[in-house]
């Protein structure tokens, strides 16, 4: 069988089905919720999976999800990006970010508020230790004042963690930058 027939094969195999709601996309307790927490992805609530957005574009583009609403109308990649868009604007960003680093193979959480939008584990760490990076996103031509960026670093620095600034430019490429310190004179 050749590479791409067994990739084809494997992804069918994984197909997962997921439920659009509120807040992300519901995985049930009956499918594989415990391997894919185990891989970093989504929360447990109530013995189900709920996946944010991006999680959920993620393996919709992969091949490992099927999603239908609450009506049982199939929800393809487009409708999803667009509901995501609807709630954030930094919706289109924050995926090819997330994208970008699950391919490099890094395990990517959810960040917890202080402007941060994810957490990063380095390879083989994730469930072992605490995330070394916290990334912040951003596309080029929106503006972030100085003041909420110094803002975000300080509360990086309180918890001891690297601040990376992803940065989207125009053509939907990430450029990273580690923000150390910002010194304004």
């Amino acid at each position: 069988m050749s590479k791409g027939k067994e990739k084809t094969a494997a992804r069918s195999e994984l197909k997962i089905k997921g439920l659009l709601v509120e807040k992300g996309v519901k995985i049930s307790k009956r499918q594989n919720v415990n391997e894919l927490s185990l891989r970093g992805y989504g929360v447990t609530e109530n013995e189900e999976l709920l996946l944010t957005f991006y999680e959920a574009l993620y393996l919709l583009d992969k091949g490992m999800l099927e999603i239908k609403d609450r009506k049982g109308k199939k929800v393809d990649f487009q409708r999803l990006l667009q509901h995501y868009k609807s709630i954030d604007e930094n919706a289109w960003a924050k995926y090819l970010t997330y994208r970008d680093l699950r391919s490099r193979g890094y395990v990517v959480r959810e960040g917890f508020g202080l402007g941060v939008d994810f957490r990063v584990y380095e390879r083989g760490e994730y469930g072992k230790s605490a995330a070394k990076y916290l990334i912040l996103s951003l596309q080029e031509g929106k503006p972030m004042s100085l003041e909420d960026l110094t803002r975000v670093l300080r509360q990086c620095q309180s918890l001891k963690k690297e601040l990376i600034l992803a940065a989207m430019n125009r053509r939907g490429e990430i450029v990273y930058y580690s923000v150390s310190q910002l010194t304004i004179k």
